[in-house]
């Protein structure tokens, strides 16, 4: 099959297509190289590939961290077997929570990337639509397959694509006084909401919280998080400052697990009752340990005119991704909860593994 034609303008269409064919087990074109996605790839016409695109991370799990691309140290790894793969080795080889339980069989080798810069496009597309980042290449030469290039992901993560679509009053249980602003960007299902509590514009800084999607712990009351219970704190600070005639900015982003999807989140949990903590699980997955895009919240705050915020945080990387795309956080508010059995460890992994200021 032919490489694509890239040539024409970047277009953020294209990797919204991309993401729903990677959900849909359809191959994409990346650079020159055809991924069929391990994870959701259909098992009719019993695809085989002599190779996989792997992750960093994954490959490393496979002791073949040694043989990446050491000028980009996040480049995925391309590996060839003895036999071609089967759909069913990829997935097996992609999804490390069947590891304990079905040991990998090698040996495996490594092969140089032509394009590394693809590569990672690729392992990106992946996070993007929440499956496990392996490929196999050239498993469908023949299928038509959708066309995608690092300059279409640029568009397609540009923040200034936010848009503010409509606003309503909201009383919510903490505040009777709150209005919920909704936020869209083209070609992006994500639909991320401002929660505002009190008097909007006040000449006092706002207290604002930036707060990710955790269905398990805001809606199911997981114990395995502190999320929910950082979700009600904040709201409740908010409220008691809007009683002293200032306002608080809840921004409520969709990017479940830090970034990485709800399936995969499970995926790391899966991991965590092995034994791994929440990094090693995430990296374990071939994922980031933190992918979540905090410029997207800026754009929401300077939407609402807000160029200055109290930041409710125990994470100094929240306060540096903010100052760096223009917000001013004139204070770091604490907001350390106590610990309980199930998420001791966790805790513990965020002071001591990614920064948190927690005691």
């Amino acid at each position: 099959m032919n490489a694509p034609d890239l040539s024409d303008k970047p277009s953020s269409r294209k990797v919204a297509q991309a993401i729903d064919a990677l959900r849909h087990g359809w191959p994409v074109c990346v650079g020159a190289m055809v991924l069929l996605p391990a994870e959701t790839a259909y098992d009719s016409g019993n695809p085989r590939s002599d190779r996989l695109l792997i992750s960093a991370a994954r490959a490393a799990t496979l002791h073949l961290a040694n043989q990446k691309d050491a000028a980009i140290p996040e480049a995925p790894v391309l590996i060839r077997a003895a036999q071609a793969f089967t759909l069913a080795d990829a997935r097996m080889l992609g999804d490390p929570t069947h590891d304990l339980a079905n040991p990998l069989a090698g040996p495996f080798r490594a092969e140089p990337l032509d394009t590394p810069d693809d590569a990672v496009a690729a392992m990106t597309l992946a996070r993007l639509a929440g499956i496990l980042p392996a490929f196999m290449v050239d498993a469908s030469p023949s299928e038509e397959c959708v066309p995608v290039s690092l300059q279409d992901l640029a568009v397609f993560r540009s923040s200034d694509r936010l848009t503010i679509q409509t606003r309503a009053a909201l009383p919510v249980r903490m505040a009777r006084d709150a209005q919920i602003i909704a936020y869209r960007a083209p070609d992006d299902l994500r639909e991320h909401i401002a929660l505002v509590i009190g008097r909007a514009g006040s000449d006092r800084v706002p207290l604002v919280r930036l707060h990710s999607e955790c269905l398990t712990g805001d809606v199911l009351g997981s114990l395995k998080c502190d999320c929910g219970p950082q979700l009600d704190t904040s709201l409740s600070a908010m409220a008691r400052e809007a009683d002293q005639g200032g306002w608080g900015i809840l921004l409520y982003l969709r990017q479940e697990g830090r970034g990485i999807g709800l399936v995969n989140k499970l995926r790391a949990y899966r991991l965590q009752d092995q034994g791994f903590d929440t990094v090693d699980a995430n990296n374990r997955l071939g994922l980031p340990t933190e992918a979540r895009d905090f410029p997207v919240a800026a754009r929401m705050l300077h939407l609402l005119n807000v160029a200055k915020v109290r930041l409710m945080t125990n994470n100094p990387a929240k306060v540096a991704a903010l100052e760096e795309v223009g917000i001013d956080v004139v204070e770091r508010v604490p907001h350390q909860l106590a610990a309980n059995e199930h998420n001791a460890r966790y805790l513990d992994t965020k002071r001591d593994r990614t920064g948190h200021l927690l005691l």
